[in-house]
């Protein structure tokens, strides 16, 4: 019989981390999933009308970014079901999709803490630190406001989790479905397409890499075009509402250099900054023992996460996209602190 134990600790220790990601996200998410204003935000509202199989009338900017809110519609169905025994008066209201929602992206962010863990680890961080970084990623307030709201920053989070570990990973697999998720998450992953080719052959070849970017891109165009048929809408319209996304520079910039955007980008991983702040002034030596792996991959990523902030306006969330690099230097810091430090499995 072939030894499995290696497979079985792996798959405990996944499941643990999971279920920390899960503990973590639960409570303060479903307080905004019960408690937010609709009124306040087009986006959910876009998403929801989506999950319903209207199109009709959303932002061209949201329309085609269907797998979460597909997801979600699949997941209501029996949620009506439980809520017409339970709470009749609210089966035919939105509360089973939101609930829907709040389900599908817990599982997606849960999923992500998994990634950012086994990423860590690969790095050389120890168990505990990399399950501190999970905790410090999880604890934002994007993760919150994406985990229990009808969102899709759930998927694309997970693309840019996987992006960072397959190729220290060595993981095709995971590559390959960065490459074919990526550009139905959200347009603006053709943003990560050089950084993948760059960082990404230690897990797939420049040849095969761009093989399954070619599959993706062609069920995006499909998805464009099904949507675009349904509801009669010019397909030319898309190329222009990215260009449109150019305007947003100048007012991004302003809103960078400003009180209120250095708040912003603060908010993203709040206190838990103050980690890296005490690795920069550890010395040179215990600089270098951080910043070194992290490399330029790391670097070059957070150059992608920054024409996301500049392009969209929205530097905090976009920021949040940043959470892989984030939870690696985290985690390397509190590996070089004594207390942390334990025999390596």
């Amino acid at each position: 019989m072939p030894d499995v134990s290696f497979l079985t600790s792996r798959w405990r220790r996944w499941l643990l981390v999971y279920l920390l990601a899960l503990g973590v996200l639960a409570g303060p998410a479903y307080t905004m999933y019960v408690h937010y204003d609709f009124s306040h935000s087009l986006d959910t509202r876009s998403y929801l009308s989506m999950a319903r199989g209207e199109f009709e009338g959303v932002s061209i900017t949201r329309r085609y970014r269907v797998l979460v809110p597909a997801a979600a519609a699949v997941v209501a169905w029996p949620l009506e079901q439980a809520y017409a025994r339970v709470w009749p008066q609210r089966a035919t209201s939105d509360w089973p999709l939101r609930l829907a929602f709040y389900v599908v992206n817990m599982a997606l962010l849960a999923a992500t803490g998994v990634v950012l863990f086994e990423t860590c680890r690969l790095y050389g961080a120890t168990l505990a630190a990399a399950a501190l970084a999970v905790v410090a990623v999880l604890c934002s307030r994007w993760a919150v406001y994406t985990a229990g709201l009808p969102l899709v920053d759930s998927l694309y989070l997970l693309v840019f989790a996987l992006a960072f570990y397959a190729p220290r990973a060595g993981s095709g697999v995971a590559l390959v479905a960065v490459l074919v998720m990526g550009p139905q998450a959200k347009e603006s992953f053709v943003f990560l397409v050089p950084w993948l080719l760059l960082f990404g052959r230690p897990a797939l070849g420049w040849a095969r890499q761009l093989g399954w970017l070619v599959l993706g891109g062609a069920l995006a165009m499909g998805v464009r075009y099904w949507i675009d048929a349904r509801i009669g809408a010019p397909p030319a319209e898309s190329v222009s509402n990215a260009l449109d996304h150019v305007h947003n520079i100048t007012y991004s910039l302003r809103r960078l250099f400003s009180v209120k955007g250095a708040g912003e980008i603060f908010s993203i991983f709040g206190f838990f900054w103050l980690a890296l702040l005490a690795g920069w002034r550890g010395g040179a030596t215990a600089r270098r023992q951080w910043l070194q792996p992290v490399g330029w991959a790391g670097a070059g990523l957070m150059a992608v996460v920054v024409v996301h902030m500049l392009l969209s306006g929205d530097l905090g969330r976009m920021g949040y996209l940043g959470a892989p690099v984030f939870a690696v230097a985290f985690s390397l810091v509190l590996t070089q602190k004594p207390w942390l430090k334990q025999q390596q499995p």
